[in-house]
């Protein structure tokens, strides 16, 4: 488990970046996948999610989990939630509940945890290129915002994704971003012919322009190997057909 220097200050709440170690999953799937979205096991997922929560916090509920969908759709939970085996179809999540565990899984894109220590508000961002693209993070801090946090106060923190220099993307993936804002072209290198793009760096530049300056990055790149988290890109590479998902969690004591 990985934890956020600046987040760990906060007394008042839990949290953690976990990778592939320290679980029961067997296979492609080894050890804590965290993913009931893929076709490990059930079971062995659930006692994956078990392992995490005890880890943040014994005497938490259960983890709440998304149906992800690479959107920029947010859930909020507040103390009128009415709770379904159904997981809601979106890629954030918003509460002021105690206890509550809520988490995004990622496997190369970004998650981000953010909280509000002085409105005791927390959050937590599956960004993708696609919702970072759809302005999820824009819309997690508008919200924060109606609610009547400041963004002086919120610490956002970046989780481990995939570094720009091992993601390869298509000419018409830089084309997208350029047509958006001629500017968003700092977000792409060439190296020998080949086109990358710098995820990380794209959602920092979307903190900051929220006007958010207490932020941590955690460089880990999801997609090597010796980092040990699943990967998406690495499980194409080798033409496994399925992948695990690394979880990233944040709770209100």
């Amino acid at each position: 488990m990985i934890c956020s220097k600046k987040l760990s200050k906060l007394k008042s709440i839990s949290h953690g970046f976990f990778n592939a170690t320290g679980g029961k999953s067997k296979g492609i799937y080894k050890s804590l996948n965290c993913g009931p979205g893929s076709n490990d096991n059930p079971s062995v997922v659930k006692k994956n999610l078990n392992i995490v929560k005890n880890k943040i916090g014994n005497i938490a509920k259960d983890i709440f989990l998304l149906h992800q969908i690479h959107s920029n759709k947010i859930v909020y939970i507040n103390k009128n939630y009415k709770f379904s085996k159904i997981k809601p179809k979106a890629d954030a999540i918003i509460t002021t509940q105690k206890k509550l565990p809520i988490a995004v899984l990622t496997a190369d894109c970004a998650p981000i945890l953010l909280c509000d220590d002085k409105k005791k508000i927390i959050a937590a961002i599956h960004a993708g290129w696609k919702g970072a693209y759809k302005g999820i993070i824009n819309k997690v801090i508008k919200f924060m915002k109606k609610k009547g946090c400041k963004t002086k106060n919120i610490v956002a923190v970046i989780g481990p994704t995939i570094s720009f220099k091992s993601y390869e993307v298509r000419e018409d993936f830089k084309t997208k971003f350029l047509k958006r804002a001629k500017n968003n072209k700092v977000f792409f290198k060439k190296i020998n012919s080949k086109i990358y793009f710098n995820l990380s760096k794209y959602i920092l530049k979307q903190l900051k322009d929220n006007k958010i300056k207490d932020i941590d990055v955690i460089n880990k790149d999801t997609f090597n190997v010796k980092n040990n988290f699943f990967s998406a890109r690495r499980a194409l590479s080798l033409s496994q057909n399925d992948y695990g998902r690394n979880i990233s969690i944040i709770m209100i004591n």
